[in-house]
């Protein structure tokens, strides 16, 4: 990921433009919801604090694959990252993501009930969809 990404990514939620992930189970719906902890993991993963555990966390237990997108349209940015997601409910991975979300979400599960999702990045693409990077 290029620096301008995980400048964007990281700071959505203090830039008060938070990251979307679209999701869908087996049936096939839709699920789209913001996602403000959304934070670059490293070069190939993007992670997030999953505190709501709805539709979406179903989903991506269903079906793993999902789309992250983050646009900021006064920056004229915007990018889309494709890839697998794994939930973490227990265990040194959530543990992980829980010490780097950041803390405005922690606040907002304070008994610490939600979960890590690490997101495997396949592909990125800008908002009318050239490719940025693949694998």
């Amino acid at each position: 990921m290029t620096e301008e990404m995980v400048e964007h990514v990281d700071n959505n939620q203090a830039n008060k433009k938070p990251c979307m992930l679209a999701t869908a189970g087996k049936d096939g719906w839709p699920s789209l919801g913001f996602r403000a902890s959304m934070m670059v993991w490293d070069k190939d993963h993007l992670a997030y604090w999953e505190r709501g555990k709805k539709d979406g966390l179903a989903h991506i237990q269903e079906n793993p694959r999902v789309l992250v997108m983050y646009r900021d349209p006064e920056a004229r940015v915007s990018f889309k990252f494709y890839g697998e997601a794994t939930v973490y409910e227990s265990g040194d991975m959530l543990e992980k993501v829980w010490d780097r979300t950041v803390q405005a979400e922690k606040d907002s599960d304070p008994e610490k009930k939600g979960c890590a999702v690490i997101i495997a990045v396949e592909k990125i693409t800008n908002y009318p969809g050239v490719v940025q990077q693949e694998k």
